[in-house]
């Protein structure tokens, strides 16, 4: 094995470099700390950022302040965290809490001020530190389930204040019990590239793992000729929390030196889309298996990665027999160790890589160009990781470009033209993607006859019109009926195309807050009495897609102040 014993490393940062207060934080809810994601688990286009906390299967358990400080942001959106409070800390950290149902107190009346005045659900809003000081162990709001979550629970983080690295909460001396081992479900050995064969395949294998009478494992032997590298399943579990998690660090250790890993200590919120280089993005788009990889065919940027220059690959040549290691820890130092015994073989590979060349090759570190027909499409450097030979075709209007089994790490630009509609269809037309069940809105461009959308997702693409309007439905009638004791009133809008763009109510000619909750399509106005009439009351709804198609809803109802 040609070998380079002259190391390269990255900036990589451990928790013996830093001194991360102990006692100075408390964990927000007043339940035990459960958690159904850690810091730099593997989600879809991202390593998680924080900790989720589980909230009993609920909404409406209280949420504290972890320490003192002031709220220095406030986040309202339809998607991601939801609706989200940061709060500053005098000692250099700032705290996140996400996927809130609501504020409390001064907090809850701050965001309703300024959604007001910005006549918006969704605002983000950066406070001075005289505006909202905050005490420690304070109630600031209540668990809910609010943005891109997919069930009840709370979001919380750690940033460095100054730097806004996102910090792993186990470093401030959270309670949480772990004393089990991470598990590795598998060991994947990679072929790197044409003239690579393992055992007897130029596509990835997998290994079996035997335990050993020490605990540690030992997998099947490696027969190998040229460059190859490994990949693993795995996954830690606490004592506590019943399912599974992310890894906090992994080592790819060659003679006792670690020359491939990763250390989930700290993250930059620019990493976050890594991930797809990290994992096997082609296997977990086909089997929803997150392999992490631990090699890098061509070297990216992820922080928290150390690598040394053949960045963890090997280059099996005649006469090389070695056994590598690979340990995978969790925060605890709970370990996992697998030994590999790799040996050169000359033999002629069995299993062929079913990928064949086509006529349009994109190098990851070149701009491309492709034009077909009535579309092109540009991949701008550093679009893509990997070299790879692209898929592009037209059929009857529709643009094939590959599937969705390449990662794209940035936008790449998507331009059809066409000359025969007039001018008022082509207000209401865009370029969709198919997402697998649907053809989706994507936001585009005209200019002329040319329409143009960025994607990062590679798959089909058409023009679309959408001459439907909106559909609004109130949750229940309240025509000229008498409500004095209902406290709110519900609505549900969608749209069956390009999507839902605007929507705004008016009490009595007067705008009105409607907080949107986009997992169920429905928005919700909780009455206030300022707002409302001694008798008859109107009510106006106004919804608008992505292309400009409305719809109207109005009712009168009658309510007593009395």
């Amino acid at each position: 094995m040609k070998f380079i014993l002259s190391f390269l490393f990255v900036t990589f940062f451990s928790f013996a470099q830093n001194s991360y207060p102990q006692d100075y934080f408390v964990q927000p809810l007043e339940i035990p700390m459960q958690l159904s994601g850690n810091f730099g688990e593997l989600r879809p286009n991202h390593f998680h950022a924080g900790f989720d906390f589980k909230t009993n299967q609920k909404e409406g358990l209280n949420v504290h302040a972890s320490a003192e400080g002031y709220v220095s942001r406030i986040k309202i959106a339809s998607n991601g965290y939801g609706k989200a409070i940061y709060i500053t800390h005098p000692n250099g950290y700032t705290s996140v809490y996400g996927h809130l149902q609501k504020a409390v107190g001064v907090i809850q009346d701050k965001i309703e001020a300024l959604q007001y005045a910005a006549k918006s659900y969704e605002i983000e809003a950066y406070l001075k530190p005289n505006e909202l000081p905050i005490t420690k162990n304070q109630i600031i709001a209540i668990s809910g389930n609010t943005g891109g979550s997919e069930g009840p629970h709370l979001h919380f983080e750690f940033r460095d204040s100054k730097t806004e690295k996102i910090i792993n909460p186990l470093f401030f001396g959270l309670d949480l019990k772990d004393t089990k081992k991470p598990i590795v479900s598998g060991v994947y050995v990679y072929p790197i590239d044409e003239n690579s064969v393992v055992n007897e395949s130029k596509i990835p294998v997998i290994l079996s793992l035997s335990l050993q009478k020490d605990g540690t494992y030992i997998s099947d032997k490696v027969m190998a000729s040229g460059r190859i590298g490994f990949g693993i399943n795995a996954v830690d579990w606490d004592d506590v929390s019943y399912n599974a998690n992310g890894v906090y660090k992994t080592q790819l250790i060659s003679n006792g030196t670690p020359i491939f890993g990763y250390e989930l200590d700290e993250m930059l919120f620019d990493d976050a889309r890594y991930v797809n280089a990290f994992i096997d993005y082609s296997r977990y788009k086909k089997s929803h298996q997150r392999v992490q990889k631990l090699f890098m065919k061509y070297a990216y940027n992820w922080t928290n990665i150390y690598q040394n220059v053949a960045n963890g690959i090997y280059d099996v040549t005649p006469n090389f027999t070695s056994n590598q290691r690979i340990e995978v820890s969790d925060f605890f130092q709970n370990k996992t160790v697998i030994t590999i015994p790799i040996q050169y073989s000359n033999q002629v590979a069995k299993v062929q890589n079913p990928l064949k060349p086509t006529k349009y090759l994109v190098k990851a570190k070149v701009d491309a160009n492709f034009e077909k027909e009535n579309y092109s499409v540009y991949f701008p450097s550093g679009t893509f990781y990997d070299d790879f030979y692209l898929n592009f075709e037209v059929k009857n209007n529709i643009l094939y470009l590959h599937d969705d089994v390449v990662p794209a790490h940035t936008n790449f630009t998507i331009t059809a033209t066409d000359d025969k509609y007039s001018d008022d269809d082509k207000k209401q037309m865009f370029l969709a993607s198919y997402n697998g069940k649907k053809w989706v809105f994507n936001p585009t461009k005209l200019n002329g006859n040319t329409f143009t959308c960025k994607s990062k997702t590679l798959g089909q693409f058409a023009l679309m019109k959408d001459t439907l309007a909106p559909k609004i439905k109130i949750d229940k009638n309240i025509e000229s009926k008498w409500i004095s004791d209902q406290k709110s009133i519900s609505l549900t809008i969608t749209d069956d195309f390009s999507g839902v763009k605007t929507y705004n109510g008016y009490l009595n000619d007067q705008w009105i807050l409607f907080e949107y909750e986009s997992k169920l399509n429905k928005i919700t106005h909780i009455f206030k009495d300022n707002l409302l009439l001694e008798g008859a009351n109107k009510l106006k709804v106004i919804v608008t897609d992505n292309v400009g198609n409305s719809t109207i809803f109005e009712t009168q109802f009658n309510r007593s102040q009395k």
